[in-house]
């Protein structure tokens, strides 16, 4: 396998709104990539994006969750808990960092943006195989720094499914699906950077570990609050 997490250098994405479909068509695509895309540009891309100053961002991020916890952190400062677009994450995901004074809020309806996008790069580049994959950074319970996360897809199957499969000693597995999207966006993410890198797209290339699929879509593997093994957690989260 000749695997590669290419990373694409771009102009600043400029806040408020700023369409990239320019960085879109310069992408050097072939059969079998796949392209992850921070949400960020994604968002700024829709023009979701609100100046600081005179807006109230813990009204913003209510509007922006389906569940919602506030509290004061034992430091003194103060923590939005959120499930936005079925993700747990702080201030549904609302970002401050090279927003240029504005909150930058998640695209809307990102499966069918990154659809879109998967929908443009196959008419250009005559393919087939294509998966798009919007991230974002995360924070990981019990664990300092920040990883990548999936917050929406086009074109490949998020899970690999190993029920039916034996392990070592022959049993056979009953329930392990592999996340394999996740583990992809988060090495896509690192290559990406956190600070003034300009690498909002990293392309990856020769990974015949994923199975790819005009249908596919966040749906395929994320789970109800209410179904999930943390649910005793979720559920002190009041309904947005």
């Amino acid at each position: 396998m000749n695997l590669a997490f290419i990373p694409i250098y771009t102009r600043i994405v400029k806040p408020p709104k700023d369409e990239i479909w320019d960085i879109i068509d310069a992408l050097e695509i072939q059969d079998g990539d796949i392209v992850f895309i921070t949400s960020k540009i994604l968002g700024i891309h829709q023009g979701r994006c609100m100046p600081v100053t005179g807006c109230n961002k813990e009204e913003l991020i209510k509007n922006e969750c389906s569940r919602y916890l506030p509290y004061k952190h034992h430091a003194g400062f103060m923590v939005s808990l959120t499930i936005a677009d079925n993700i747990l994450i702080p201030s549904a995901g609302i970002d401050e960092s090279n927003a240029n004074g504005h909150y930058i809020l998640w695209p809307k309806n990102t499966d069918n943006l990154c659809a879109e996008i998967r929908r443009r790069l196959i008419k250009k580049h005559g393919i087939k195989s294509l998966g798009v994959v919007s991230t974002d950074s995360h924070t990981t319970p019990l664990r300092w720094g920040v990883t990548g996360i999936t917050t929406g897809l086009a074109g490949v199957e998020p899970l690999r499914d190993l029920r039916g499969e034996s392990d070592i000693f022959g049993r056979k597995m009953g329930v392990t699906k592999v996340n394999t999207i996740d583990a992809l966006a988060g090495a896509a993410v690192l290559v990406m950077g956190e600070a003034a890198e300009q690498i909002p797209i990293v392309i990856l290339r020769g990974f015949d570990g994923i199975k790819f699929s005009g249908t596919a879509s966040m749906k395929d593997f994320v789970i109800a609050p209410e179904d999930d093994l943390y649910s005793p957690l979720l559920d002190v989260m009041k309904k947005s």
